[in-house]
């Protein structure tokens, strides 16, 4: 079953097998990328979900259809943006996302179910919408390869977002002491670093999470 959570939750939290999608807001409070996950658990504070490859997604581009890497650094952050229909491509994520952590953690896995690495995806968590989990993106990431050695991703991008205004100085080294705080985590192999769900497989059948139908974006 991939039922949608209710719209009226007073706590919102999902039961397994329902669908939680992660919107990224901007700073202005407008609305980016919405990922569906299919919900494997959730106590209220920690949400574990689903993306696999192929999933429609909420995507964004600069308006007119370039993406932000077609053009210089210095205006990434500064052109106007849209929403666009988009997929999922190349690998299925696990990902783990903390109400209290400035981060969710992805499982990477390729196409045969082989585990690729984790992802530190830092973010300013927002709290809990009806739909699922508000989150802003940090531009800085942090990528753990399966041996636990790490890197940042993204540095370069995050420095660009503070001078257009999209980061503030005080985010952004909140964002780099999160990601410092995980690559402890991975030098001594504890979790999420451990190799919990590096084994992680779907239940043959499992249908893919879907985009309620308010949010799709247009073609």
């Amino acid at each position: 079953m991939n039922e949608r959570a209710s719209e009226n939750r007073s706590d919102p939290r999902w039961r397994v097998g329902e669908t939680a999608v992660v919107r990224f807001l901007r700073p202005d409070g407008s609305t980016g990328q919405h990922h569906p996950l299919r919900v494997l658990a959730d106590d209220g504070r920690s949400l574990l979900g689903w993306l696999p490859a192929g999933t429609e997604i909420v995507g964004t581009r600069l308006i007119g259809g370039r993406h932000r890497r077609d053009v210089p650094l210095a205006e990434r952050f500064l052109l106007p943006r849209e929403r666009c229909r988009d997929t999922w491509r190349g690998t299925s994520t696990l990902r783990l996302i903390s109400e209290d952590r400035w981060s969710s953690v992805w499982w990477f896995f390729g196409a045969g179910g082989e585990f690729l690495g984790w992802y530190g995806n830092l973010e300013i968590p927002l709290g809990r919408g009806q739909g699922g989990p508000d989150r802003m993106d940090g531009v800085l990431d942090l990528a753990v390869d399966p041996d636990g050695s790490w890197r940042w991703k993204d540095e370069d991008e995050a420095e660009a977002a503070v001078d257009a205004g999209r980061l503030t100085a005080a985010q952004l080294a909140a964002l780099r002491a999160e990601g410092e705080r995980l690559a402890g985590l991975a030098e001594a192999g504890t979790f999420p670093f451990d190799g919990t769900w590096t084994e992680f497989r779907p239940e043959p059948g499992w249908a893919a999470p879907e985009l309620p139908a308010e949010v799709r974006a247009p073609d």
